[in-house]
């Protein structure tokens, strides 16, 4: 699988078959197959998130087979094949592909995908959203319910590796910062991680690994 960053929680994913593109909001893309078949995933309606011209903006590009799989709390465009998905559910997309959701932390879902026995993880908003200025019973309740959709998200994929994931890494979190991405690792097999979600601070990523560098070897630098 060959992995493009594009911007904040954006990404083209390339498999044999397909391209996924996941929450694009801006920023160029790479070159593409126009025949080969890409699906856009939305995970939510946050303006970081989620551009409605995505749409055209691939169509001006010539790709053929566009599909959008967006959260339903994204209004779906009318020209365009679109699965609307909620979180919690799991939804047969093709041929030995399959994706299965998770209800965010914040707004909208997070995505585990399936392609030929290769599996893609993209949290979306899904994270442990503990603030400074909020009070103890809501970061616990916060930490609860990241650690409860982790837990579904290990009983769906068992002991298999996922390939990839997209976790995110926000440094307005102040000491924080490093909460959900690291019981992710701790608690979730996983090969590559890409942290996400940085506000154009890539130096947040050199901060995660030098305060744990037993994960060196699976944390990606996007920039």
């Amino acid at each position: 699988m060959k992995v493009s960053y594009i911007h904040h929680s954006g990404f083209l994913v390339e498999t044999e078959a397909h391209y996924y593109l996941f929450d694009y909001e801006a920023g160029e893309l790479p070159e593409m197959d126009a025949e080969k078949p890409i699906l856009v995933l939305s995970s939510h309606s946050h303006r970081d998130h989620y551009n409605p011209e995505v749409f055209a903006l691939l169509r001006d590009r010539g790709m053929a087979h566009i599909r959008g799989i967006l959260s339903d709390d994204i209004q779906a465009p009318a020209d365009i094949d679109i699965l609307q998905v909620s979180g919690g559910q799991e939804y047969a997309i093709g041929p030995r592909q399959s994706l299965h959701t998770l209800r965010s932390t914040d707004l909208g879902v997070a995505f585990l995908l399936e392609d030929q026995g290769k599996l893609i993880y993209h949290a979306g908003d899904l994270n442990d959203w503990v603030w400074e200025e909020e009070s103890d019973s809501y970061n616990e309740e916060m930490t609860a319910a990241y650690r409860k959709e982790l837990r579904l998200l290990r009983q769906v994929t068992g002991q298999r590796e996922i390939d990839l994931a997209f976790v995110v890494l926000d440094p307005r979190q102040g000491k924080d910062f490093h909460r959900g991405l690291r019981y992710f690792l701790e608690n979730i097999p996983v090969k590559q991680v890409y942290p996400m979600h940085y506000w154009d601070n890539p130096s947040v990523i050199h901060r995660f690994i030098q305060g744990h560098p037993e994960y060196q070897g699976k944390i990606q630098a996007t920039e």
